[in-house]
């Protein structure tokens, strides 16, 4: 299995990234679009899970614009409140620069990279969100439906606002499968957002999956963070090889 990190091109730049694909070929491919804390050894080994499965993965560190990978040298900071304030001052600027036209020319461009890659075969790929991850994915399918043939957010935030750019009023743009893991009491996802989106969904004919994972907090994957949450990780691997084995058949 080739594990890598690689600079690939991007809409206004070079976004540091990691790659990982299975020996043989060609294996139909992932990306993987981070949450606000950037590429580093918790999303690379999830990578490499996936990778494990047979499907190539690529890992782009979505706030390039702003720095490189680590974008938080050290998680555990996370934990000291003084330390967590200065963080989400460095990097809520950065997410707030990531608006739709951005993501869209950053996909392109990574997705231009990891089709030329070997052992990554032609096709559409999925792409797998975590927290402003999900909000990106779901911008993107809408962007760009003929590149991308599902994807599934999990923890996603803001994908029902009253914003003129909320992704939820695009939904109609979608032509692939998409999946929903919210997780319970989101501040950034209600349970009156949640309506919201499932209801456009429902408008449009989308093929989609809507589940609220119970008990679990904003960020209940990331096992480097105090919101981990063992049962709506396990939940969300369940629900991702599901997808992946669904679309890919």
């Amino acid at each position: 299995m080739r594990k890598e990190n690689v600079d690939v091109p991007a809409g206004d730049g070079v976004a540091d990234s990691y790659l990982v694909v299975p020996d043989g070929g060609p294996h139909p491919g992932v990306l993987l679009f981070m949450d606000a804390f950037g590429v580093r050894p918790r999303l690379e080994e999830m990578a490499d899970r996936i990778a494990e499965a047979g499907y190539a993965v690529l890992v782009p560190n979505l706030l390039y614009r702003g720095a490189r990978s680590p974008l938080v040298p050290d998680m555990a900071d996370l934990a000291d409140a003084s330390k967590r304030e200065a963080i989400f001052g460095k990097i809520m600027p950065l997410i707030g620069q990531l608006d739709t036209d951005a993501i869209t020319r950053d996909a392109e461009k990574y997705l231009d990279y990891f089709h030329a890659q070997d052992g990554v075969a032609a096709d559409p790929v999925v792409i797998t969100g975590y927290c402003m991850g999900g909000l990106n994915a779901l911008k993107v399918i809408e962007a760009l439906p003929d590149r991308v043939k599902a994807i599934a957010s999990f923890h996603g935030g803001r994908l029902a606002t009253d914003e003129p750019d909320s992704p939820h009023r695009r939904v109609g743009a979608i032509t692939g499968e998409v999946y929903f893991g919210h997780a319970d009491q989101d501040h950034s996802m209600s349970a009156e957002q949640i309506k919201t989106l499932e209801q456009a969904l429902d408008d449009a004919g989308v093929t989609y999956r809507s589940e609220v994972y119970e008990g679990a907090e904003h960020g209940y994957t990331m096992t480097d963070t105090a919101a981990y949450h063992e049962e709506g990780e396990k939940r969300h691997w369940e629900n991702l090889f599901a997808l992946l084995a669904r679309v890919n058949g």
